[in-house]
Formats: C-alpha cells, structure tokens, sequence
C-alpha cells in the first residue's frame, strides 16, 4: 500500500476505526486517547502515509502560514531575527511568508492584503509604518517585535536598561564626552528608551553628554556619507578628549568603527565604543565591539510563543479575546568587548 496514495478510509480499515476517528486525529487529536492515538501513528508509519498539506487545509482551512513584515534586511538586527523565527518551524511547524517593507503605508497594507489572500493565521511585524490600531482591525493574532504596540502584543528588550549599561560603561572607561547617536525616534517606539535611559544616565552621575538625533536610511552609502560628516563634527568638537560613542545599533557602530579604521589604521585611543543587538557582525568586525546584547534568539522564540498562543485560542470554537494587549519584556545583557575595555 506504501506505492500509492494512502487515503483516510485505507487507514480506518487498516486500523478498523472510522474515517470519523481517522479524521479527529489529524484535526483534533486531544479528542482522541492516548492508546487510540498511538495505534493510528503506527499504521501511518506502517503504510508509509504521506500527509496531504493542500488536502489539510481544505479540510479544516489551517495553513499553518504565518506572516512576517519587517523594515529591511540592510540592518543586522532585522536579518537575525529573521534567521531565528524561520529556524523556530522544528519547534511551532510554521511556514512563513516574509515581506520587506519600505516605509509606504499603502504598499503595506498591500503586502498585509496578499498575506491575507493566503489565509496566514498569524502576523509577525517589526515594521513601523502601520500604527498598531489599523494592524489590530485585520482581526488576526499580531505580535510586534521592538516597534508601537499600543494595541498589539508584543516582544520587546528592555531598551531602558540597555540604555544604562551602555552608558554606565561608557563611564567607566573614564570618557570625557559621553555622545548617544540615535534618530529622531518617537516615545511610543520602545527604542526610543534607549535614549532616555542615556540621558537619566548622564544627568544622574553629572557626566557631560550630547544627544545628537539625525535622519538615517535603509542603504549603506546614505549612512555612511552621514557618518562621516559626524565623525568630522566629533573630531573638530572634541579633539583629544576621550569620547564615548554610544550608537543605536550594531549595523551603524560597524560602519563607524570602520570610518575611523580608513583615518587612523587602529582604534584611537581617545574613541570608546559600543553598539546595540549583539548581531552576528559586532564579532565579526575589524575589532569585535562592544554592544548591548537584546538576546535576539529568546526575542523571537518568544514572540513565536506568544503568536503560537494567540493562533491556538483562534482555532477554539469560541476563543476568548484578550482583554488587553500582551507585552513580553527581555533582559539585555551587556557585552564588553574591545572597544570599551576597562584600563
């Protein structure tokens, strides 16, 4: 029987259950006991079945898709969480569906319409075009990763304490100038406290400081044009003092650390250094660099978890909605490498 096609009814007369049991155990299991399912798993193993996808999802209309929009794959930080929630399909079974966004509200309510079109049972967004009310009107389970949740679930590091350990070792390595290069983020972006953590940081301890907020892009060139211009800025500013750079994420730290490398063939000793996400290329740089680890692999396993959660109160015959968003909040965990380290 293991040559052709095994169907429901030579799998109920093989183990003599009906096809009404045979069929319970594909789409309800927890039905079934634990005996009756064991029995069932071994003829499948024995007639060597081959499980239709397209027949299952005909049948109970589950595609076991989920959706996932993020702003680029240009950031480190993005391309990693990516590479960890597609390798979550050993642990939850989902496919995914990926779209890259690029900041155009309408092409991403387009991308979310075609995800739609291919009845995705979740949604995963790291993108900050859409505000979270409209991703919440698609009536489907979101979890948003580090991006406005007000009423979404979410995923998030605790960029406030992120914030503070970059700065408390920036201080430690006895900076003169404290500097926290970021773009013009808004509050609700959890990002946003990594700013704020900064500043409490620097105005707590009486250490002198400066916030420098500049627009960036999704290219390398762009931000390394803009870069460069502020690193003649510093340099000029500040001279020789030691100055402590705080950047906002790895993939801009590895481009400033790289400008300085073309300048002066090392790192100079009056530039401390640290970035943001512990991405794979703050330990692939020229020098590996300090950064502020937001445990990217628990970050997306758990907002798999917390998606996961959400599909399966969606399959029940009356789910229970939530009455209020969930949102999950992941320690960083401070990586001292060396470009901040301690004399």
């Amino acid at each position: 029987m293991g040559k052709k096609n095994i169907t429901f009814n030579d799998i109920a007369q093989y183990t003599n259950f009906s096809k009404t049991t045979i069929s319970r155990y594909f789409n309800n299991p927890d039905s079934l006991t634990l005996e009756n399912q064991e029995i069932i798993a071994k003829a499948l193993q024995e007639l060597n079945y081959k499980e239709n996808k397209v027949a299952k999802v005909l049948a109970n209309g589950k595609t076991e898709f989920v959706g996932v929009i993020i702003p680029n794959l240009y950031m480190h930080y993005y391309s990693e969480i990516l590479n960890h929630l597609i390798s979550s399909y050993e642990k939850f079974g989902y496919k995914f569906l990926v779209f890259s966004g690029n900041d155009n509200e309408e092409i991403e309510q387009k991308y979310i319409q075609e995800l739609l079109a291919y009845k995705i049972e979740g949604l995963i967004v790291l993108s900050h075009t859409l505000p979270s009310k409209i991703l919440s009107s698609y009536n489907i389970p979101v979890v948003a990763i580090e991006r406005e949740d007000r009423h979404i679930c979410s995923v998030n590091c605790d960029n406030y304490m992120g914030g503070v350990q970059a700065t408390s070792v920036l201080i430690k390595n006895d900076c003169d100038i404290l500097i926290h290069i970021n773009s013009n983020v808004s509050p609700e972006v959890p990002s946003y406290q990594r700013i704020q953590g900064f500043l409490d940081t620097c105005r707590q301890q009486n250490i002198p400081h400066e916030l420098i907020l500049h627009d960036f892009y999704n290219d390398f060139e762009s931000n390394q044009a803009v870069m460069n211009q502020l690193l003649d800025e510093l340099i000029h500013k500040y001279g020789n003092k030691r100055k402590g750079i705080f950047m906002p994420n790895d993939t801009f730290t590895n481009i400033f650390l790289n400008l300085l490398f073309q300048r002066y063939r090392t790192l100079p000793d009056d530039f401390r250094i640290i970035g943001f996400d512990n991405s794979p290329i703050s330990r692939e740089a020229i020098i590996p660099f300090s950064t502020i680890g937001q445990q990217i692999e628990q970050i997306a396993n758990s907002a798999m978890e917390l998606l996961d959660s959400l599909m399966k109160e969606q399959r029940k015959r009356r789910p229970e909605p939530l009455k209020e968003p969930i949102h999950k909040v992941i320690t960083p965990v401070l990586i001292n490498r060396q470009t901040t380290l301690i004399d």
